[in-house]
């Protein structure tokens, strides 16, 4: 009876709030399901490629540390995916966007939201993300509309797609 009467305390107050969507091999296979194989890359970005990035994303990376994903079928290169871990308000949330191997967002998928669940957007919401590239405006109020309650979650999103087609633009687009 007393456990029964924390849990249901705890979930009343709000103090659990946490919601984990896909695991990363999950997300994966939603970004590539026609893929053979998938391919995986830490690059340890310099100095000069994260300036770069951080002034085309107009966003801060959190880390310099990122780790990308290819999916193939055959030889053909099908696209890339990256996971933003970002922090909202004062939690992280972590989400998945899937780029052509033109760069152009294909999908972006929440995998993790640890902030109270009426902060994160609709799904629909995050569909409008599809098609943009970093040529778009990509703000909140322009291009993209906002979310009344959950400004701060839209904020984050759009800096971390943001950063994930500067990624491209620096990184990616380029012949090794």
């Amino acid at each position: 009876m007393a456990g029964a009467l924390t849990a249901a305390l705890c979930l009343a107050s709000g103090a659990v709030h946490a919601k984990i969507f896909y695991s990363r091999s999950e997300a994966l296979k939603l970004a590539f399901p026609d893929a053979d194989r998938i391919e995986d890359q830490s690059i340890l970005l310099d100095d000069e490629q994260a300036r770069q990035i951080e002034q085309l994303a107009k966003s801060k990376l959190e880390s310099r540390l990122v780790r990308i994903s290819r999916g193939y079928r055959g030889s053909e290169l099908l696209g890339y995916a990256v996971i933003d871990v970002n922090t909202v308000r004062t939690m992280p949330e972590a989400f998945l966007v899937v780029l052509s191997p033109g760069g152009e967002v294909r999908m972006l998928r929440v995998l993790a939201f640890h902030e109270p669940l009426e902060y994160m957007p609709s799904a629909r919401w995050y569909q409008q993300f599809e098609g943009k590239t970093l040529a778009d405006p990509l703000r909140l109020g322009g291009d993209i509309h906002g979310v009344v309650g959950a400004t701060l979650s839209s904020r984050a999103t759009t800096d971390g797609v943001r950063r994930a087609l500067a990624l491209y633009q620096v990184v990616l687009s380029r012949p090794k």
